[in-house]
């Protein structure tokens, strides 16, 4: 039998799947529920949105104007937002209690963690002298906001505050809770039984309290304990606090990392002749981190928000800087909600900062598995 050759009919051109159009229909109008969905949200937006900007720019005062702002707010039929309260009260929001004449010196501390911060996200900067470079920048970030040298007025650290605190807090508190979480971690999945229950020990005590209570510990009771004339400074115990806080949440992280890595791959180590600490730096921990990196940075992100917090302890951070320049200051604590709006816009750059740059953290690390993968 001679087969018969039979045409194919042709088929429709694909679908156009870039532009504006196909974005719409695929993202917003996939199918009814999500239309209606669109629909629902635009219409929101439309009734809100005008009224947002009408407040917050339109009809907002931004000059230090007490009476212009107290005009604008008492306006029901157009009321303005008073971001004069920012441009009369940024400086203490801000610095804190430090002398005022030297402001120039927590902005210049500040800039420097934020460029270091900035550098050290970048693979170009991930050299050998990066280590050395953070070193001399916290050096140089205490000169800045002690002094007693170099001709810079002393301030004690209890006069800190601000911006520079909450930098300083959340940066040192993440970069020593890290290899303390890591080691615990290891400790909890540790054959031995001592190290084992000691890691426990310390991971569900620490997480069985607010950081409330850890700092007050830190601040008031630590103390108590210690011989007299021997009081260690008050911001040395809360960084202590935090860090010891921080590190228990990320250590249940880290090992849930490390129970995610197959049996084998340790075993195979063993077979190569690999002992405990070289299994766990080139094989267990960098898959182990690999797996976890946005509970990684969703702890660091916590622990940046959890600075807050030491105002309990009479250090004022961001939002305790903004309670003290709003305290005795019967013109402008009316519009605390301004301020505190600012507090947050700033809270929220910082926390945007690190989820983008986590979400850049596992495509490159996404890419780099296929790359592995193809080359095997």
């Amino acid at each position: 039998m001679s087969a018969v050759f039979t045409s194919i009919p042709a088929r429709a051109a694909p679908l156009r799947m870039l532009g504006a159009r196909p974005w719409i229909r695929t993202r917003l109008f996939p199918d009814w529920t999500n239309g209606a969905a669109t629909v629902l949200i635009a219409a929101l937006l439309a009734w809100f949105l005008p009224q947002l900007l009408d407040w917050a720019l339109f009809n907002a005062v931004f000059s230090n104007d007490n009476a212009a702002c107290r005009a604008v707010a008492h306006d029901a039929a157009r009321p303005g937002a008073c971001w004069g309260v920012i441009t009369e009260k940024y400086r203490v929001i801000l610095f804190g209690r430090f002398p005022h004449a030297d402001h120039w010196r927590p902005l210049l501390a500040s800039l420097i963690l934020v460029l270091m911060l900035v550098a050290s996200c970048r693979p170009r900067c991930w050299r050998r002298w990066l280590a050395p470079a953070w070193i001399a920048a916290f050096a140089a970030f205490f000169l800045l906001m002690r002094g007693g040298v170099a001709g810079l007025t002393y301030v004690e650290t209890a006069r800190w505050g601000g911006l520079p605190l909450t930098l300083l807090l959340a940066t040192l508190g993440i970069a020593a809770a890290f290899p303390i979480a890591v080691l615990a971690a290891l400790g909890r999945l540790s054959p031995l039984p001592a190290v084992r229950a000691a890691c426990i020990g310390y991971i569900e005590l620490v997480r069985g309290v607010p950081l409330i209570s850890v700092l007050f510990m830190a601040s008031f009771m630590f103390p108590l304990f210690l011989p007299p004339g021997m009081t260690p400074d008050v911001l040395l115990r809360v960084l202590a606090g935090i860090t010891l806080f921080a590190a228990a949440y990320l250590a249940e992280v880290v090992r849930g990392g490390l129970q995610a890595i197959p049996v084998g791959q340790i075993e195979a180590a063993k077979s190569l002749g690999l002992g405990y600490w070289q299994t766990q730096r080139r094989i267990a921990l960098p898959q182990a981190l690999r797996h976890v990196v946005p509970a990684i940075m969703n702890s660091f992100i916590s622990t940046f928000k959890d600075t807050s917090l030491v105002t309990v302890v009479s250090l004022y951070e961001l939002t305790g800087a903004l309670g003290l320049a709003l305290r005795g200051d019967t013109d402008w604590r009316p519009f605390y909600f301004e301020a505190y709006l600012f507090i947050a816009i700033i809270y929220w750059t910082g926390c945007y900062a690190m989820s983008s740059y986590s979400h850049w953290v596992e495509r490159r690390l996404a890419v780099s598995n296929q790359t592995t993968g193809n080359a095997r």
